[in-house]
């Protein structure tokens, strides 16, 4: 018997990849409210701001597949390429890859740019978006 996670990519893959029209509309609409940050989601989120050519990028990759497994119908896990989505990096002024926004279901975002072991993965989720 054995047992494990299997990481299907695309069609069985627990982590949404996002476009610019996706984030607009699940996350937040950023072009018509530029002032205030307003969550359109209905679960707290992770969004992963990352490079394909980003090391730290590919490390946390496989660690938050295992979040989104995890936490599957509590958290999303999204993904923005940066590289891809420029329009989206540019309006957060991401700087630095990995960039991670813990988003509440209500009040801003909490953000942590680089690399996080599993363990401060799961201390800043509890912190900021479980309330544990």
């Amino acid at each position: 018997l054995s047992i494990g996670i299997s990481y299907a990519n695309n069609n069985g893959e627990k982590i949404v990849h996002l476009t610019k029209a996706e984030f607009l509309k699940k996350v937040m609409d950023y072009e018509n409210n530029v002032n205030e940050w307003k969550y359109l989601g209905d679960k707290p989120a992770i969004i992963d701001f990352y490079a394909d050519w980003c090391g730290p990028c590919k490390r946390l990759s496989p660690i938050l597949e295992e979040i989104a497994a995890e936490y599957e119908g509590e958290v999303i896990i999204y993904k923005v390429n940066v590289d891809d989505e420029r329009d989206i990096a540019t309006a957060f002024g991401i700087r630095s890859l990995p960039t991670l926004f813990f988003v509440p279901k209500q009040g801003n975002p909490s953000v942590v740019e680089g690399f996080l072991p599993k363990e401060e993965l799961y201390k800043a989720m509890n912190a900021t978006i479980l309330k544990k």
